[in-house]
């Protein structure tokens, strides 16, 4: 490649570069802040932010942690039926709520209708919840 050639195409990359900052400038100087702060009711009830409204109804993943271990492959390929894992927890002790693998609460395991539930003892503040997310 004859040296103009790599000058041209440094040029072009800076063109690039600089055209590209130039839009994320832009796009920040668009976007405005959400304020995600939840508001109480009178009937003491949470109500949300109307801008918050659009993504209401997008479905997450909920789950409960009852603990973690780690374990070498060895071990783990000798897993079978019957076997028991050492978790990390006492017994008695909460499980973990996760959102999209998020830890939002803590909260003991609940027999409803001959169904597992889990009762909230423990919610974290949405303020903290949503410092978690960034």
């Amino acid at each position: 490649m004859a040296k103009d050639d790599q000058d041209d195409t440094g040029d072009d990359w800076a063109a690039a570069m600089a055209e590209q900052a130039e839009v994320e400038e832009k796009a920040a100087a668009k976007a405005s802040p959400v304020n995600f702060e939840e508001l109480q009711s009178d009937s003491g009830r949470a109500t949300v932010n109307p801008e918050l409204e659009v993504i209401l109804d997008i479905p997450v993943s909920i789950s409960m942690e009852v603990g973690r271990t780690s374990i070498t492959i060895r071990n783990l390929l000798q897993l079978n039926q019957g076997s028991v894992i050492e978790l990390d927890r006492l017994a008695g002790e909460p499980l973990d709520v996760l959102v999209n693998g998020t830890l939002i609460a803590h909260g003991e395991v609940v027999v409803v209708n001959e169904k597992f539930g889990i009762r909230m003892t423990d919610v974290i503040s949405p303020a903290e919840r949503i410092k978690k997310l960034r």
